[in-house]
């Protein structure tokens, strides 16, 4: 019989080059149950509730140039603002914000493992 409880399940969201699908690979190797959360390309504003419904959910701040720059993306100033405007839902409920813009990989790994160790 299993003694542990099963951990959260904790959903990611962001836009396009925030980290996401970085994120979570590492959150899985330390025991979270994730959900990768496609919520910037739905207009359904509670997406990341109806599809995942996580427990806690995960924020990846990323502004218009990293995004551009970390997946080579050929978009306008104008995709990533509809971006954060079909993200504003999910944004105003997480539980976590974690700023990209001036981590690492390892950084934004890190800052979620403590904040979500915190929650726990």
């Amino acid at each position: 019989m299993n003694k542990n409880p099963p951990s959260p399940v904790v959903g990611v969201v962001g836009p396009c080059g925030a980290g996401k699908s970085t994120l979570i690979r590492g959150l899985e190797q330390h025991g979270f149950r994730c959900r990768h959360i496609a919520q910037e390309h739905s207009y359904a504003k509670q997406m990341w509730k109806i599809v995942a419904n996580p427990d806690l959910l995960i924020y990846l701040e990323c502004n218009y140039e990293n995004s551009t720059k970390r997946r080579n993306l050929n978009w306008t100033p104008a995709d990533h603002a509809e971006q954060l405007r079909r993200l504003e839902h999910a944004r105003e409920h997480a539980d976590i914000l974690i700023d990209t813009n001036t981590l690492d990989e390892s950084g934004v790994l890190a800052q979620a493992l403590a904040r979500l160790q915190s929650r726990i």
